[in-house]
């Protein structure tokens, strides 16, 4: 056999099969590329989309989703600096290139390599446009090549000039803004038109994230991503030295509407965020959804007011860190009758209400007591309030303390209910079992992971408002549990009800314990009633508790009439402490009185 005869054949058919191939691919990829696989002739027709209305409890509307959009800019018409800064920041080839930068996509895979994480993205702005208009944010492999390919499409059938006015005029700016032009006449009360350098800078800066660098709820990161982009223009020369440092140097000033010093945007951004988790991210501005919520319009009014003008005044003597938040609901439903996420939107979005979680400090130990009633120990029950020591398996020693660094001797639960006393609530716990405070605190809809150890009786659990304020109305409510709600059902375009709120509730106390517990937590307002003399109280039976934690980090105060139930803390969001000598009873409590003065209780006993 002619062994090499055999070998140059076989390589010679090997070679042929991969010039084969290869022409095959080419071509099928040419043919991929060259057929007209995508139509783009109707995407200058205007999106269309349908307003969602949000209503009150009684059916006036508080809020709509809607798009915020504009007449389209042309290319032509668009100012120079404009274009020039969109271009320096999201694409520097972006008159070169065929659709995707291969350049673009080697030095940002580079990049996230050496970072060891996705700190750079390689979209052009044709694949951003394609992103915008056919695609998901996801980020994935396929996701990735389908965007390529419908991009290699687009730069087929539109010039330049053509597919950039359609990611000038799709651009979310945040808040419902859809386009240059609408968030210019947001911004600044102007044109597009119109705009200078640094505001130019502004626009591409929010391209980038319209959560992260929007002026409207983030002015210092959006300057701070302006000032990048300025720099990136003088780098590519559309700018000056000069220009650039007198671009920068320049403030930040926004127009401003009553929305945008409203409270109310913490509601809206939570309804928001809550239906494109359930139907996608056009929702609420695509599905032409008629919402009911729980929210009473008066009540979130007085709400809004009470909360911004107290914090006001607290800001100018503990600072600006100062912030918090109110939740009120209806005792016997659970229904969110108002709801305040903090003191300033445009400051921070961070919603109190639902996203903080922090210590319940006294606020806990109501349940301590009620639970002691459920095992026989009677309120009147006398402990002894006296130096404790406890050494922990870590070696750590442990030695309790009152907020007044005094020990009063001989007291009744209900004096030390009355007055928060540390001290007697550790033995309590110690008698009834950690467990079974553990067990109660679970069905009272607590669900943050409680550890087992003694230090829970002073509130170390950390809960949201809805779940404090949610475990507080056990005592309003007869012993029964409602979980809070705030959507109350929603509609179709077409007037059928597409959804309908859980309603969530459970007995937790025996009808006797309760009024035990509401005598014992009326106690307390009785000396709020003497402070507040001079105003005049309020007009119903009232309960409350307050709520301290260490260095009073957080401050808490819970009361209740017995038509609502209200709960609001006062604190920083990095959880530093206030200061010794910072009382919920003086810096909490009048905030719930004023707000609770000004709603009233249809009904005056509990």
């Amino acid at each position: 056999m002619n062994y090499k005869f055999f070998y140059f054949t076989l390589i010679k058919w090997v070679f042929l099969a991969i010039f084969l191939l290869s022409f095959i691919g080419i071509g099928f990829f040419f043919f991929l590329v060259e057929y007209p696989w995508a139509d783009f002739s109707g995407l200058w027709e205007p999106q269309k989309g349908s307003i969602t209305l949000v209503f009150d409890d009684q059916g006036s509307e508080l809020f709509r989703f809607e798009r915020d959009r504009r007449d389209p800019i042309f290319y032509e018409k668009l100012p120079r600096h404009v274009i020039a800064a969109f271009v320096a920041t999201e694409d520097h080839d972006f008159f070169q290139h065929s659709g995707f930068s291969l350049r673009g996509m080697i030095r940002s895979s580079l990049i996230n390599l050496w970072r060891g994480r996705v700190v750079q993205g390689a979209s052009t702005i044709t694949q951003q446009v394609v992103r915008l208009l056919f695609l998901t944010s996801e980020r994935t492999f396929l996701r990735k090549v389908h965007e390529i390919f419908l991009a290699l499409q687009l730069e087929r059938q539109w010039t330049k000039e053509q597919i950039f006015e359609l990611y000038v005029n799709n651009i979310y700016f945040g808040w419902g803004i859809y386009g240059v032009e609408a968030a210019c006449r947001r911004f600044w009360n102007k044109s597009v038109l119109e705009v200078t350098h640094d505001e130019a800078a502004i626009l591409a800066a929010i391209a980038k994230s319209a959560r992260f660098y929007s002026p409207l709820n983030a002015p210092l990161e959006a300057l701070k991503r302006r000032n990048v982009v300025l720099v990136c223009m003088k780098n590519l020369g559309y700018l000056s030295v000069d220009e650039c440092k007198c671009a920068q140097a320049r403030p930040l000033v926004l127009y401003e509407d009553k929305e945008s010093r409203a409270i109310r945007p913490y509601l809206k951004e939570w309804i928001r965020v809550w239906l494109e988790k359930k139907w996608g991210r056009e929702a609420p501005y695509k599905l032409g959804l008629t919402i009911k919520l729980t929210i009473n319009k008066k009540m979130q009014q007085e709400a809004e007011r009470i909360f911004r003008t107290r914090v006001e005044i607290l800001r100018s003597s503990m600072g600006p860190e100062i912030n918090g938040g109110l939740l009120s609901i209806e005792s016997v439903t659970g229904q969110i009758k108002a709801a305040v996420g903090g003191f300033d939107f445009k400051e921070s979005e961070y919603n109190r209400c639902f996203q903080a979680r922090r210590q319940m400090g006294s606020s806990f130990k109501p349940l301590l007591y009620a639970l002691g009633v459920c095992q026989g120990i009677g309120l009147d029950t006398i402990f002894v309030d006296e130096p404790l020591e406890f050494i922990f398996p870590n070696g750590k020693v442990w030695r309790p303390k009152n907020w007044d660094n005094k020990f009063h001797g001989s007291m009744t639960l209900q004096e030390a209910l009355t007055y928060s006393n540390n001290i007697v609530s550790i033995k309590l716990l110690q008698r009834i079992g950690i467990q079974n405070a553990i067990d109660l605190a679970k069905q009272c809809g607590i669900t943050h992971a409680l550890k087992p150890y003694l230090p829970l009786a002073l509130g170390t659990a950390e809960v949201t408002m809805e779940e404090n304020v949610a475990a507080f109305n056990i005592f309003a409510n007869h012993g029964e549990y409602r979980k809070p709600y705030l959507i109350d059902r929603i509609y179709n375009a077409q007037g059928r009800k597409i959804w309908t709120a859980e309603k969530v509730k459970k007995p937790v106390f025996e009808s006797w314990i309760v009024s035990e517990m509401v005598q014992a937590l009326s106690q307390r307002m009785q000396a709020f009633k003497e402070q507040m003399e001079k105003r005049g109280w309020l007009d119903c039976e009232s309960i409350g508790k307050t709520g301290s934690t260490n260095a009073a980090a957080s401050v808490w105060f819970l009361g209740s009439t017995p038509s609502l139930t209200t709960a609001i803390y006062l604190g920083r969001d990095d959880n530093k402490p206030l200061g010794a000598e910072v009382f919920a009873s003086k810096m909490v409590f009048p905030l719930w009185f004023d707000f609770n003065k000004a709603v009233g209780s249809t009904k005056k006993t509990f």
